[in-house]
């Protein structure tokens, strides 16, 4: 994509992202002949015949780096489109060879050489890592190693500080250092992005090393640094005098290259200009949009935080109001996978103040009364919502949900008369319907007809969530994470939990995970911090967790799931 003109390289995921000036000038005809090429590609070079059905590609591009007499650009592009021919066939050593008889032939290619075979390498090394080729890694994994400092040092000291090629080699060599946990990881760090200041400071026109440097520090958690390159990235764009709907394209391109903080800062600046000129009703709309595009949906990128920022906006100039039933769902239900669960049921419950008849309001009270119980420990109020729900005269899956959870709540609390009759009723309303939660129901039934006390995982998220002492379990050490917040049902879900606990030395603590409420078909053990379910039945689930160690319970998690 394209911004400014501006040449900007790979997608940051790609294994050649790091590659110099990916998007130059496309070449103009050649005026020899391919068959000349080939033959010159072959004899003179030594194109390894693996690579024959490429041949009539590699001729040509082999053609144009020879020919090549710019300032070397071309040649940057030209070797790019050939790591894409040689990697994807896993090909680095005879790359390598076709990479030093290429330098033979053109000594100025010296920089570009030596930053192609230090790339190779690297990812040679990954390769053989991944498929295990222990054989090859013990026996030339030094000799490699040695390969990519030495030439990616060798680039470093043949280039300026205003060629991008510097920039990657640093990068690269950097990132070696990182992968590796050398000593010298820091120091190259601060000598990258020392030199990418000083390249941004310089004359260069070309900013695809900013954006590639800003996202593989992100990608390796170096938020702050990455933070202060793209700062510089985007001064150096406004500084182009780029019109208003340019930024705007821009902004939404790196919305869709999944580059979330550059597309905040291009939105930021691009409101900041209109928000003076724009009629009152377009900027609103816009930035309403906007919001809806940074709210949580399956499978886009999102960052709740960032909607929640916009929604500010749209309040302060007095247009709350303007935000429709489905925008406003969006927001809560964005909250909601957030786990901003307080500020989500206070928009949900605003939602159904001002539209009483929305589509799914039971869903939504159920949620209500979910978030009232689990997290605020409001337990009166849960009742009355879930009260609500259970006396409806239609069957939903919410109002059979509700009975369970006030069934549960009586047993918790000691009622048994109580739980009694709700799962009784509950029974009865389920008919044959509801399986999972009717064999739930019966299976707290039984609990108390035999004076048994709550299933232990479950009590244990019970006492977590409800008991006085319940404001040690703040659910900051534990993160739970389902692969799919809606689902089908039948469809297969992975829930997973993180805990963020400390280490103790050299040994991780010893944890121990107690899984309830609804969990599916799955039955997870206590040693499993992750596993696989399906539904049968559609409704929201809750799915809940305790985490213990040797020393008690750490903390406690808690989500929702959508089954539709």
């Amino acid at each position: 994509m394209k911004k400014f003109q501006i040449p900007i390289s790979k997608s940051q995921t790609n294994p050649k992202s790091q590659l110099p000036n990916s998007k130059f000038n496309r070449f103009g005809k050649l005026a020899i002949g391919y068959w000349l090429l080939f033959g010159y590609c072959f004899l003179v070079i030594g194109v390894s015949p693996i690579l024959a059905q490429d041949a009539d590609k590699v001729g040509a591009i082999t053609q144009k780096i020879i020919s090549d007499t710019s300032s070397g650009e071309d040649s940057y592009l030209a070797l790019e489109e050939l790591t894409e021919l040689y990697f994807k066939e896993h090909k680095y050593s005879e790359f390598i060879e076709y990479l030093n008889n290429l330098g033979a032939q053109k000594a100025s290619l010296g920089p570009a050489v030596n930053y192609y075979t230090a790339l190779t390498r690297y990812y040679q090394l990954k390769y053989l890592e991944e498929t295990q080729g222990w054989d090859e890694y013990f026996s030339q994994g030094n000799n490699y190693r040695d390969q990519i400092t030495g030439c990616l040092q060798k680039t470093i000291d043949a280039t300026a500080g205003g060629d991008a090629a510097r920039i990657y080699a640093r990068l690269l060599l950097w990132k070696f250092h990182r992968d590796q946990q050398t000593a010298m990881a820091d120091a190259e760090l601060d000598s990258l992005v020392s030199a990418t200041i000083a390249y941004a400071a310089g004359a260069a026109n070309n900013l695809a090393p900013l954006e590639d440097v800003a996202g593989q520090l992100s990608l390796y958690g170096e938020k702050a640094k990455a933070k202060e390159i793209y700062k510089i990235y985007v001064d150096k764009i406004l500084k182009s005098d780029v019109k208003d709907e340019e930024l705007k394209k821009t902004a939404a391109g790196f919305y869709d290259d999944g580059n979330l903080e550059l597309a905040e800062n291009f939105y930021d600046i691009y409101i900041d200009r209109i928000a003076p000129v724009e009629p009152k009703e377009q900027f609103i709309q816009f930035l309403k949009d906007t919001a809806a595009k940074f709210c949580w949906r399956k499978g886009a990128p999102s960052d709740t935080f960032y909607a929640e920022k916009i929604f500010k906006r749209i309040s302060d100039i007095g247009a709350s109001d303007s935000l429709g039933k489905e925008l406003i769902y969006l927001r809560a239900y964005s909250l909601e996978k957030a786990k901003n669960f307080s500020l989500a049921k206070d928009i949900y419950a605003g939602l159904i103040s001002r539209y009483p008849d929305v589509a799914g309001a039971d869903k939504i009270n159920y949620k209500i009364g979910l978030i009232d119980l689990y997290i605020s420990a409001d337990i009166e109020a849960a009742k009355a919502v879930f009260k609500k729900l259970a006396e409806k005269g239609i069957t939903t899956a919410e109002s059979i949900a509700s009975l369970y959870q006030l069934g549960l709540l009586s047993q918790w609390s000691g009622d048994l008369e109580g739980a009694k009759k709700y799962y009784n009723k509950l029974l009865e309303k389920a008919q044959a319907g509801f399986i999972e939660i009717v064999g739930a129901a019966q299976e707290r039934l039984k609990e108390v007809e035999e004076s048994l006390p709550v299933e232990f995982n479950l009590k244990s998220f019970l006492d977590a969530s409800l008991k006085e002492d319940r404001g040690r379990f703040k659910m900051e050490k534990v993160e739970l994470k389902p692969a799919a917040y809606d689902a089908k049902y039948g469809e297969d879900i992975e829930i997973s939990a993180v805990s963020n606990m400390m280490q103790t030395g050299c040994l991780q603590v010893e944890m121990s995970y107690l899984w309830s409420g609804d969990l599916g078909q799955a039955k997870p053990t206590m040693d499993k911090a992750a596993f696989h379910t399906t539904y049968s039945d559609r409704g929201t689930k809750v799915i809940s967790l305790v985490v213990i160690s040797p020393d008690g319970v750490v903390d406690r998690g808690f989500d929702l799931v959508d089954i539709e």
